[in-house]
């Protein structure tokens, strides 16, 4: 085999995002064991980073080994049983896999249904309760990826909580590029992912669990169907009794903290703005090329806007393009929006004014326009 020689790709889909230079740098640090006290002490340093991040005090807070799949797949496993009820708001691709892994594990799934890149409200979501009784979770996606749209949280949490149910949120493309306020806004059971707008590599799922719902996974009927994603389990490695679970990847972790340390010097306002200002420069740039968004402004999600394809235009072929002639990596669609969009992601390191100036000349050049 050759050397490694990639190109060097402008990541500016969906994920991962570009990482900081910084990140890069912590991840070639010597490795120590998952029992020294070093590595002990620099998982305190993790729980406690996260937890500023995700505005939480939730004790169970740490990243998951695995990929933002991963987080989802503890959400469900973990809370719900045989016969269980949970509300799935569907409306892209992500709830879809909600649905598939909820499936899986036994539960009743009540799909509440939207058009891809658009929101739901309370009044659906609380009709939905009224209609299920009971129910155990109702699971959302805060930042659907697939579609661009930034669903509202304020006031579901109490609602959900009124029915006696959980509050499940998918935030993979939203920690710490908007606002999310697990605490403040009711959230019992959140997962990200590592490669979004926290700026490292994929490899983990940033993961915070409240007593309400870590009393439900400790009180199952039924053990957890899931061993590795067992969170009574993994609590005991990450808590005083530092039992072993499994081997974390040292390298990721390293990379993970210094990621979260970027968040906590930039500030998380600062940084959702920072994100919010460059998709407003993104989305001027994109209209004064006439080129139209999928999602309506108000629904709009910062760190990942979906354009929609000019008729007669091929999407793939101005994806190739930009991929071979300006090193410039865009997404498209999926499901129903397959060749129908571009993804664009602003996301951490990547969320920079003079990379959509980048983009913008060079989809101006390869559209002609």
């Amino acid at each position: 085999m050759n050397d490694l020689n990639p190109s060097p790709r402008l990541l500016l889909g969906p994920g991962p995002s570009p990482v900081h230079p910084r990140v890069l740098r912590a991840m070639t640090t010597p490795l120590v064991g998952y029992l020294d006290p070093e590595w002990l002490a620099m998982m305190d340093e993790e729980q406690a980073a996260l937890r500023e991040t995700f505005l939480t005090k939730n004790n169970f807070t740490l990243p998951m080994s695995g990929t933002g799949s991963t987080g989802m797949e503890a959400a469900l496993c973990n809370f719900l049983e045989q016969g269980d009820t949970v509300i799935v708001g569907c409306n892209g691709f992500f709830s879809e896999r909600m649905c598939q892994m909820a499936t899986r594990y036994g539960a009743k799934v009540v799909r509440v249904e939207k058009a891809w890149g658009e929101v739901f409200s309370l009044d659906e979501i609380k009709s939905t309760l009224e209609a299920n009784k009971p129910v155990k979770m109702v699971a959302l996606v805060h930042a659907e990826t697939s579609t661009g749209a930034l669903q509202p949280l304020e006031g579901f949490g109490d609602l959900i909580h009124k029915h006696g149910a959980l509050f499940m949120l998918d935030c993979v493309t939203s920690l710490s590029g908007v606002p999310l306020k697990i605490d403040e806004w009711g959230i019992d059971v959140a997962y990200s992912g590592s490669q979004k707008c926290l700026g490292c590599p994929p490899g983990l799922s940033p993961f915070t669990v409240n007593e309400r719902a870590m009393d439900v996974a400790w009180n199952r009927k039924t053990k957890t169907p899931n061993w590795y994603l067992d969170v009574t389990l993994i609590e005991k490695y990450w808590s005083k009794d530092r039992a072993y679970h499994h081997t974390p990847s040292t390298t990721l972790h390293y990379g993970f903290r210094e990621g979260l340390r970027l968040v906590a010097e930039e500030g998380l306002e600062n940084r959702w703005m920072r994100h919010r200002k460059n998709a407003e420069y993104l989305w001027e740039k994109l209209e004064a090329l006439d080129l139209g968004l999928h999602v309506e402004a108000k629904n709009r999600l910062p760190p990942l806007t979906t354009v929609r394809v000019p008729t007669g235009v091929d999407e793939v072929t101005v994806r190739t393009k930009l991929r071979d002639g300006y090193n410039i990596e865009i997404a498209g669609g999926f499901g129903p929006l397959k060749g129908k969009i571009w993804r664009v992601g602003l996301m951490g390191f990547g969320s920079r004014r003079e990379n959509v100036t980048l983009l913008a000349e060079a989809l101006r050049e390869v559209l002609g326009r």
